[in-house]
């Protein structure tokens, strides 16, 4: 038995906890220099309550734990890329798993049951507090390429059995996406301004024509690369289930929804869609006898 009847075992697990601590400390500490207004408040409470917890495991470790900083880093860095909600709520998911440990501690330190229901409970609400503007445009982002995905599969499949030429086929891949990407967001833009004020409808349609373009560009990227016009077509396919996985991860991650649902979803329509136009290609290049 060691520091205050526990076990070597306890007490290893108690500086897993009092590490994660002050991991989360710091990452939160350097992210409330980062931010502004209300969001750096909320940070800098969160990361008082992290050092408080880390003051509380200490009593029973009896030793000075220094942070992961490897951790500290790359979860500093994601936030800063993909924004607060997203960084911070996949570094609580990934607590999730040392959430029996918790629950197993409160069985020789009593006392850390108030810790722990302060880890569930008061910084889910904090967290859940955080305002992050990129997210209030979320709808917009998967209009522009959940449309761009389906169309554009669409059309490449089909274009790639009626022409056989990959620079057509990207050609006429970029000029309908271009279209098509003004067209949504002008339709995003009136929609978006029958319900609230000018400003918010304009960035909404930009979030909505920006998502379709970067979505184009990247799924008519084969045909420019490759002359093999159904290696281009099958790498189209896999980019843009790359691009469904990513974003619904995104979006699950931060908007607490179901990843697998929307996942499934939104590939089975896109390769749905591509499937059905690539077999009206082929019916249509069959009955009219056209070869390019």
């Amino acid at each position: 038995m060691l520091e205050k009847g526990l076990t070597k075992e306890q007490i290893k697990n108690v500086k897993f906890f009092q590490k994660n601590e002050i991991t989360e400390y710091y990452i939160y500490k350097r992210l409330a220099k980062r931010v502004k207004g209300e969001n750096a408040q909320i940070l800098e409470e969160i990361a008082d309550d992290e050092l408080a917890h880390y003051d509380f495991w200490e009593k029973y470790s009896g030793e000075k734990i220094k942070p992961n900083k490897w951790k500290v880093f790359k979860f500093y860095w994601i936030t800063r890329l993909l924004g607060l909600t997203f960084g911070i709520k996949l570094m609580e998911r990934g607590e999730e798993g040392a959430q029996d440990m918790y629950e197993e501690a409160t069985q020789y330190i009593p006392e850390a049951k108030e810790v722990v229901e302060d880890e569930d409970q008061h910084e889910e609400k904090l967290i859940a507090m955080l305002k992050e503007k990129k997210l209030d445009y979320v709808g917009s982002i998967v209009l522009g390429l959940n449309d761009a995905l389906v169309e554009l599969t669409g059309a490449l499949a089909g274009l790639t059995l009626a022409f056989q030429n990959t620079r057509l086929i990207a050609i006429a891949g970029f000029i309908t996406g271009i279209a098509a990407s003004f067209s949504m967001a002008a339709s995003e833009y009136l929609s978006k301004k029958a319900d609230e004020e000018s400003s918010n409808a304009l960035i909404s349609a930009a979030y909505t024509g920006l998502a379709y373009i970067v979505t184009v560009v990247i799924l008519i990227l084969p045909y420019l690369l490759i002359d093999n016009y159904f290696i281009c077509l099958g790498l189209t396919l896999v980019f843009a289930i790359l691009i469904i996985l990513g974003f619904n991860y995104y979006i699950a991650v931060a908007k607490d929804l179901n990843f697998r649902k929307r996942f499934i979803e939104m590939a089975a329509l896109s390769l749905g869609v591509a499937a059905f136009t690539f077999g009206i290609s082929y019916f249509v290049r069959m009955f009219f006898g056209v070869d390019m």
